[in-house]
C-alpha cells in the first residue's frame, strides 16, 4: 500500500477507532507491547477511553491513539418538518427528505418496565379481537451521549495525519466506519484514511492487519444505508397509518394506565410497543405461525402396516414393509392374511456397502447457533453473547461470519498444533499432524464467502479459564472439536441390508445388527419370521419449529443476517409474539397469531419471507457493485408505496 501523508522520517499521529471500548483496549494492548506499554486517558465520553503508545507501520514511526465508538454513531431520520405524526400523509414518507446525524441521546439496554396487562382488541382484518395479554416489556433506559464520542473523534482527528478504522469487517462495521470518517474528515479533511481488516483479537492477526492496511469499502456501507432508509420509510408509514387507524376506530382500554399505544410495522418488523423502541422480524414470526397453523389444521388419519422380525441366537433383525403403510384397512388385512398363509420368508437381495460420514463444513455463525441449540439447548441470543466474549478474550475468531470455507493461505496445521496440549482432544490433534496416521484432510467448502471473515475457529489454546462459565467451556469445546472434525478424513462404517419376500410382499432390514445374523446373508435362504403382525397408527403433524429449525428457515429464505438472526428471535419472545418451551420449540401467542392473520386476511402476505429475501438480495447486489444504491431504493420504495396505498384502501373500505 502507498502510505502517503507521513513525510520523511518524522513521527506522525495516527487515530485508530474501534467499534467498541473492549476491542479498542485489546488492540492497544497487543500493539503497545513492543514499545513497553501504553498510556490511558479519558475521552469526552467516560466509556470510550483513549490509549497512546509508539508503533512503526512499515518504516513509518507513529504515535498511535486508539479509541472507540459504541456501535453506530449516527442515526437516520426524517427532516424535522416530517417528524410529527400529523405533519403529513403517511404515504408522503416514501419521498420525504431524510438526514443522517449524530443523536444527542440514544436509549439502549433493557429491564422490565412492568407495564402490566392490557386489553387489546384485534379484529380478523388485522386489528382486532379481545385478548387478555400480560405484556411485560423488558426495557429500561440507559442514556449514552453520542455527542461526547463525536467530540472526542473531532478533537483527536484535528491533531492527526492518519485515520485507521478497526470496525468489524462486515457490512454493518463498514457503515459505522464511514460514519466515523464523516465526523473525522469534517474536523480534518487532510486525513489519510485506512482500514484494518482482522478476524481475531490475537497478536499475529492484529500486527498483520496494521502492517497490511487497505482502503474502506464504500459499497458495503451503501448497502447498509439503503437498508436503513428502506426500513425507516416503510416502518414509519405503516406505523403512523396503523396507530392512527386504531386510535380513530377503536377504544383501547389500558386499565387506566394512560400510556399511548403504538402499533408498528416494518418490512421485517411488526410489533406493539409502549414508549419503547425495537424491531421484530415479521417473516420470522410468520414461520412460527405458519407451522402452528399447519399443526392446527392437521387431521389425523389412521393407517396400517405389517411388521416383521426374526430372532435367533445371533440376534434380532427387524424388517420394514417396503409399502411403508396403507390407509385402506381392507386392503391391508387381505395382504396381511396372504403373508400369514405363506409365511416363509425368502432372502432376495443382500447388500454390503461401505458408508462414509463426511466431516462438516467449516463453522459459520448460523451453524454455530444451530449446533449450540441442538447440543446444549442454548438460545441463539445467549450463544452469540458467549461467542462474542470468547472472541474479545482472543480464544476464537470473529463469531459473525457467513463464510464456510478456509482460504488457501490459512495455516490450518498451526491452528491444530495449538491444541495438542489439551487433555481431552490433544492426542487426536497430535495424530492429525502425524503424516503416517493419514487422518488429515483439507477441509471442504460450503460455497459461502462473505468476503469479510473466515469461518469460526479457535485462535488460542485453553484448557478452561477460571472466569469461564459452563457455557463458555461448552461453546469453546464445540468450536475446537468442529474445527478438528472439518480437517479430518471421513468416518468409515459398514452397512448390510437384507431384502426378503413373503407371499409377494417385500421387506427390508438394514444396519450393523444384520451382520451378526449370518444365516440371513445368503440369497435364496429361507426362514419363518418369529413375529409377523398387522399394526395400526395415525398420521402426526410436524412438530413445532425448534430454534435450530427457525434459524434454518431464516437462513434458507435469506431473512436477516448472521449478525442479526438471534436478535430477531429474541425480540419475538421479548414482545410476547411467541413463546419457547423447554425443548426450544416455538408457539405463537394470540397476539402474534392475530397480527399475521390480519395482513393475511387483507390479501397481503407481508408476513411471508419473499419481500425481505428480495431486499436482502438487493442489498448484496449493492455491496458487490452490481446494483446502485439509488436504483435499489427507487425500485423497493415504489413497490412498497403501491402496497401501502392498496392496504390503506382495503382497510378503510372494510372499516367503513
Amino acid at each position: 500500500m502507498s502510505r502517503s501523508g507521513g513525510g520523511g522520517g518524522r513521527t506522525i499521529r495516527v487515530l485508530n477507532v474501534a467499534e467498541k471500548p473492549s476491542v479498542a483496549k485489546a488492540v492497544a494492548e497487543i500493539l503497545s507491547r513492543r514499545s513497553g506499554g501504553m498510556r490511558s486517558r479519558e475521552g469526552r465520553s467516560r466509556f470510550n477511553r483513549v490509549f497512546e503508545f509508539e508503533y512503526a507501520i512499515g518504516s513509518q514511526v507513529c504515535h498511535m491513539l486508539v479509541t472507540s465508538v459504541t456501535g453506530h454513531l449516527m442515526e437516520l431520520e426524517f427532516e424535522d418538518r416530517f417528524r410529527k405524526w400529523h405533519s403529513c400523509d403517511p404515504v408522503d414518507l416514501y419521498n420525504a427528505p431524510v438526514r443522517k446525524f449524530v443523536p444527542e441521546l440514544e436509549e439502549v439496554k433493557n429491564t422490565d418496565l412492568g407495564l402490566g396487562s392490557c386489553i387489546l382488541e384485534i379484529y380478523a382484518l388485522g386489528w382486532l379481537r379481545i385478548l387478555h395479554l400480560p405484556l411485560q416489556f423488558p426495557y429500561s433506559f440507559e442514556v449514552q451521549d453520542k455527542l461526547d464520542i463525536k467530540k472526542t473523534l473531532e478533537e483527536e482527528a484535528r491533531k492527526c495525519q492518519w485515520l485507521v478504522l478497526w470496525l468489524d469487517c462486515d457490512r454493518e462495521g463498514e457503515n459505522i466506519a464511514f460514519e466515523v470518517i464523516e465526523v473525522c474528515t469534517a474536523a480534518n479533511d487532510n486525513l489519510n484514511i485506512w482500514r484494518a481488516r482482522f478476524s481475531a483479537l490475537i497478536d499475529r492477526e492484529i500486527h498483520y492487519s496494521v502492517q497490511n492496511l487497505a482502503r474502506p469499502n464504500k459499497l458495503f456501507s451503501d448497502a447498509v444505508d439503503a437498508r436503513q432508509e428502506i426500513d425507516l420509510r416503510i416502518g414509519a408509514s405503516f406505523t403512523r397509518f396503523q396507530t392512527m387507524l386504531i386510535k380513530d376506530s377503536f377504544v383501547l382500554d389500558f386499565a387506566g394506565d394512560g400510556r399511548n399505544l403504538v402499533l408498528s410495522y416494518g418490512p421485517c418488523q411488526i410489533e406493539i410497543i409502549m414508549i419503547v423502541f425495537g424491531n421484530v422480524q415479521f417473516p420470522t414470526l410468520g414461520f412460527i405461525v405458519e407451522r402452528y397453523w399447519e399443526i392446527q389444521s392437521h387431521e389425523a388419519e389412521e393407517f396400517w402396516t405389517i411388521n416383521c422380525s426374526h430372532t435367533s441366537d445371533e440376534g434380532t433383525a427387524n424388517f420394514n414393509w417396503m409399502r411403508v403403510h396403507l390407509f385402506d384397512y381392507t386392503s391391508a388385512v387381505i395382504i396381511y392374511e396372504m403373508c400369514v398363509e405363506e409365511s416363509t420368508a425368502t432372502v432376495i437381495n443382500v447388500k454390503h456397502q461401505e458408508k462414509l460420514k463426511y466431516p462438516p463444513y467449516p463453522l459459520s455463525t448460523v451453524e454455530l447457533q444451530k449446533r449450540a441449540s441442538r447440543y446444549f439447548r442454548m438460545s441463539s441470543e445467549h450463544t452469540m453473547k458467549i461467542a462474542e466474549e470468547l472472541y474479545q478474550a482472543g480464544f476464537i475468531s470473529y463469531p459473525r461470519t457467513e463464510t464456510d470455507g478456509f482460504s488457501v493461505n490459512t495455516d490450518l496445521h498451526a491452528i491444530v498444533g495449538e491444541q495438542v496440549g489439551h487433555p481431552n482432544w490433544g492426542s487426536y490433534a497430535q495424530r492429525l499432524l502425524d503424516f503416517e496416521a493419514r487422518l488429515w484432510r483439507n477441509p471442504s467448502s460450503g460455497g459461502h464467502d462473505d468476503k469479510a471473515h473466515p469461518p469460526i475457529h479457535p485462535t488460542k489454546f485453553s484448557a478452561g479459564e477460571t472466569s469461564w462459565s459452563q457455557d463458555h467451556n461448552r461453546l469453546y469445546e464445540l468450536v475446537v472439536r468442529h474445527f478438528l472434525a472439518c480437517v479430518s478424513q471421513p468416518a468409515v462404517g459398514a452397512e448390510t441390508s437384507v431384502e426378503i419376500d413373503i407371499a409377494g410382499e417385500q421387506f427390508v432390514a438394514s444396519g450393523r445388527v444384520i451382520i451378526s445374523v449370518s444365516h440371513l446373508c445368503a440369497i435364496c435362504s429361507q426362514f419363518v419370521p418369529t413375529s409377523l403382525t398387522l399394526d395400526s397408527g395415525v398420521t402426526r403433524p410436524p412438530p413445532l419449529l425448534s430454534e435450530a429449525d427457525l434459524l434454518s428457515c431464516m437462513d434458507k429464505a435469506g431473512i436477516g443476517t448472521d449478525a442479526t438472526m438471534h436478535e430477531h428471535i429474541k425480540k419475538l419472545l421479548d414482545r410476547h409474539y411467541a413463546t419457547k418451551d423447554s425443548n426450544t420449540r416455538f408457539s405463537p401467542t394470540n397476539l402474534g397469531e392475530a397480527l399475521v392473520m390480519g395482513y393475511d386476511e387483507m390479501g397481503y402476505e407481508l408476513w411471508k419471507p419473499y419481500l425481505r429475501a428480495m431486499m436482502e438480495c438487493d442489498m448484496k447486489a449493492v455491496s458487490i457493485g452490481t446494483k446502485r444504491k439509488s436504483e435499489v431504493l427507487e425500485s423497493c420504495l415504489q413497490q412498497m408505496k403501491a402496497c401501502f396505498i392498496d392496504v390503506r384502501l382495503a382497510t378503510c373500505h372494510i372499516l367503513s
